[in-house]
């Protein structure tokens, strides 16, 4: 299938041929005629298989369609999500995708001065895409006014509840008009998602892309055994070894990612870290220049890496293990982009065991051991039991398509060098 096959506007194939995509992926192919059709949309998706076209597409046409002929643009779309580079990332899309209608989309996020959004939103907005805080803060303020939205999407909706959103999206929502086209795309669906879902869908058509599967078995993954103190010598003995050109470190918190990137940097192996007490400024600098290959190493805390969004990442260390095992999926996923594959190395120590069981239990497989290193210990091998992940869907499937690893990936990202942004709050 072709984009052509989608019935968009001769505008919108124009922007999208443009930008070098010619075959929409799975999800594109699932969402797009739905959306178009004004059907609310309850979608799994991970960051990386084209769901912002997904949703971009059609609402750039329907609001098309409609027109905008009001000399004060009201905002007619809102698009929310949990990060400040994932938020500019969108922005993005909309912009690379809509260059040819006549449809202004601004975004807005925390941890900067306010003013340049303030006088951007002065000028007319049709789509709005924000983070929670920033978003309620204008409201407050009587800048924003949501009374004329018909379009409201949730992107990245687990997380924005694992970042403690869940009080502020509510509040989003009653500030939004109840006769709407809502669309929930989200990495994973727990049991509070399926209940966000329920209060904010109606009927909605139930769409399934890439499932854990998929993801894990395109990654190739390796752990190492190695007690706590022995995990930087063994980073760096690693880095010595094999001259992978970009790392993504992943450290459990602020501290251990100053701490690990400090001490690589001692090492003379160029690092830079991204968290959230870093400044705006900062962790724009270092994004770019990890993106541009001046800097080989990036150490980032969970909350500040997702939705990073990094072509040919050619390794992925876990420095500490996740105590979530759905978080590891997202960490991976780093590198196995669209079904691609890539390099996943976990490093364990003894009180990590249990986090490696529950992990090797969720994705249905034993993660294989290496021993021959330097900082090798003999740990207790965990007790694996060969199960296959248990998939218990909430809802009834109406759509369910995987993201092949065999086609050729199609990311429907716009190519731009403009460093995205980090953390919300």
């Amino acid at each position: 299938m072709n984009f052509k096959e989608l019935n968009l506007i001769e505008p919108i194939l124009r922007a999208i041929d443009k930008e070098g995509y010619t075959e929409p992926t799975p999800i594109q192919e699932e969402a797009i005629p739905v959306l178009l059709e004004g059907k609310d949309v309850l979608a799994s998706a991970q960051t990386g298989t084209g769901k912002t076209a997904a949703f971009a597409i059609p609402l750039l046409q329907l609001l098309n369609k409609q027109g905008s002929t009001q000399k004060e643009k009201k905002i007619q779309a809102l698009i929310l999500t949990p990060t400040r580079e994932l938020a500019t990332q969108i922005m993005e899309s909309f912009r690379a995708y809509g260059q040819f209608v006549s449809i202004r989309t601004v975004v807005i996020f925390g941890g900067v001065s306010q003013k340049a959004q303030v006088d951007s939103l002065s000028r007319g907005v049709d789509i709005l895409v924000a983070t929670p805080g920033r978003l309620l803060d204008l409201i407050g303020q009587k800048i924003i006014d949501l009374s004329f939205v018909k379009y409201l999407i949730l992107d990245e909706a687990d997380r924005m509840l694992d970042m403690g959103f869940a009080k502020d999206v509510a509040k989003v929502i009653g500030f939004v008009p109840k006769q709407r086209q809502t669309m929930l795309f989200s990495a994973t669906m727990p049991q509070d998602i399926v209940k966000l879902a329920n209060s904010v869908l109606k009927n909605p058509i139930r769409i399934q892309i890439t499932p854990v599967e998929t993801t894990v078995e395109a990654i190739k993954q390796k752990i190492y055994f190695a007690i706590k103190k022995n995990k930087t010598r063994l980073l760096i003995h690693l880095l010595n070894e094999k001259p992978y050109p970009s790392v993504l470190v992943f450290a459990r918190t602020k501290h251990g990612a100053n701490k690990i990137s400090k001490e690589l940097r001692a090492n003379h192996v160029q690092s830079m870290e991204i968290h959230g007490n870093k400044s705006q400024g900062a962790r724009t600098e270092a994004l770019s220049l990890f993106k541009t290959r001046q800097v080989r190493v990036l150490v980032a805390t969970d909350i500040a890496a997702r939705g990073l969004d990094i072509e040919e990442l050619a390794l992925v260390v876990n420095y500490d293990m996740p105590e979530v095992p759905e978080t590891y999926i997202h960490r991976i996923g780093r590198t196995g982009r669209a079904g691609l594959g890539g390099l996943a190395i976990s490093f364990v120590s003894d009180e990590e065991l249990h986090l490696l069981k529950a992990i090797e239990k969720h994705i249905g497989m034993q993660i294989g051991q290496v021993k021959a290193h330097p900082y090798h210990e003999d740990f207790t091998a965990s007790t694996f039991v060969p199960t296959k992940p248990v998939v218990k869907p909430n809802m009834t499937v109406m759509k369910n398509r995987s993201n092949p690893s065999k086609k050729k990936p199609n990311y429907n990202r716009p190519k731009t060098n403009r460093p995205k942004q980090s953390k919300d709050n």
